[in-house]
């Protein structure tokens, strides 16, 4: 790529995608613990010097969950990492002010 070319600039990697589909409000799949997991992604943010995120998983491996919950998972055991185009609508009880957040987060999903 030269450095006229538009898409030089742009940021690879798992963070811009996490980042994209917090802000469009759309689910991503990845691996993890070597399953396939799709999860509405909530929250990014930092702890111990690490990345995490705050997500709902909506299926593994094609099976729905017992409950739909926020999980946290550590962004370096995720792989393969990819915005899908399924929209989601934030969990009810998800509370981006909370106490564990502050400080820490990189973005969160708007709640409006």
């Amino acid at each position: 790529m030269s450095d006229n070319d538009p898409n030089s600039s742009v940021p690879t990697g798992p963070v811009p995608i996490i980042l994209e589909a917090i802000v469009k409000r759309h689910c991503i799949t990845a691996t993890y613990n070597r399953g396939v997991v799709t999860m509405a992604p909530h929250i990014l943010y930092t702890r111990h010097d690490e990345l995490h995120l705050d997500a709902v998983a909506l299926d593994r491996d094609g099976k729905p969950p017992r409950e739909l919950k926020i999980g946290t998972y550590r962004l370096s055991g995720l792989g393969a990492i990819t915005r899908i185009e399924r929209p989601f609508y934030p969990v009810e009880g998800f509370d981006p002010a909370a106490e564990r957040y502050q400080g820490t987060t990189l973005l969160a999903v708007d709640r409006t």
